[in-house]
């Protein structure tokens, strides 16, 4: 069985070129990271967005990269296959050349990243007080096995694709 992969943008975002990209390589991704009939939701915004949820969830009122919303709640579609909705990852557009400029990294390379680390969240992982850090390999089983998964991944692309 595959999964669900739905990926939105926020109203006023404009949409960018390489959006029908992303389901195949979230598709790879949860197929490579052990998801099977699983739903996932992706939110495409900018750095107003995310801080308003940063704030109303995690009590820190700062943009962010990347939010993950645990679901694990199952549904039956109208075809009568039963899904898992994991849950919901938002990620800020407006971040992400950032993080790209500050990882000495591309685009494509980071919203990868970016999208790894939200799907591992949503499969119950955590990192704790780690985060990635230019130049140091990952101790923590979340983030080395992030970077594992965007080492297998890397030829496929998203906004080179």
């Amino acid at each position: 069985m595959s999964n669900s992969i739905l990926v939105s943008m926020q109203d006023d975002v404009p949409e960018p070129s390489w959006l029908s990209h992303v389901e195949p390589f979230v598709q790879s991704a949860m197929q490579a990271a052990g998801f099977d009939g699983e739903e996932v939701s992706i939110l495409f915004c900018n750095d107003a967005f995310i801080q308003q949820l940063n704030h109303q969830y995690r009590d820190i009122d700062n943009a962010t990269d990347v939010l993950s919303f645990e679901n694990g709640e199952s549904y039956e579609d109208e075809h009568g296959t039963v899904w898992k909705s994991v849950g919901d990852i938002v990620i800020s557009l407006e971040t992400l050349p950032k993080n790209a400029a500050y990882f000495t990294c591309t685009e494509d390379e980071e919203l990868k990243r970016l999208l790894l680390h939200g799907l591992l969240h949503l499969n119950g992982m955590d990192h704790g007080e780690e985060h990635i850090e230019p130049g140091v390999a990952p101790a923590g089983e979340m983030l080395s096995l992030q970077e594992k998964l965007l080492s297998q991944l890397q030829d496929k692309t998203i906004m080179n694709g």
